[in-house]
């Protein structure tokens, strides 16, 4: 069973960047697909950016593409997620997760594991 801890959420003004980290307790990190997710109040939560275990396929939100940057370093078992220009509508609470990636398909990240979260407020 992986754990995930994240790591790296504060307060930031507008044109700003934050490095969340995401700490994975696995053996077998490299079979993850790891992704970032974000919740604002009163949303949904949502796909900001994820890699995949191959570590060619990524995928970005439309609304992040251009500023953020997904990561990760397979020594460390560390997945991360630079932001730059920050905007107030990246407010929200940012959550790693993890889902077994057999190479094929779409990787359910319902069914993998979330960290608990890490808080981005973007504001003046």
């Amino acid at each position: 069973q992986v754990q995930l801890v994240e790591s790296g959420g504060d307060w930031v003004q507008p044109g700003g960047s934050l490095r969340l980290s995401c700490a994975a307790t696995t053996p077998i990190f490299t079979l993850y697909c790891m992704g970032w997710y974000r919740q604002a109040p009163g949303n949904k939560r949502e796909l900001v950016a994820n890699i995949r275990s191959d570590d060619k396929r990524i995928n970005y939100s439309d609304s992040v593409k251009g500023r953020f940057t997904i990561s990760k370093d397979n020594d460390k078992n560390m997945v991360y997620l630079q932001m730059n220009d920050l905007k107030p509508e990246d407010t929200g609470v940012y959550y790693c997760n993890a889902a077994l990636d057999y190479g094929f398909g779409t990787p359910d990240a319902e069914m993998g594991t979330w960290g608990q979260g890490t808080q981005v407020t973007v504001s003046t």
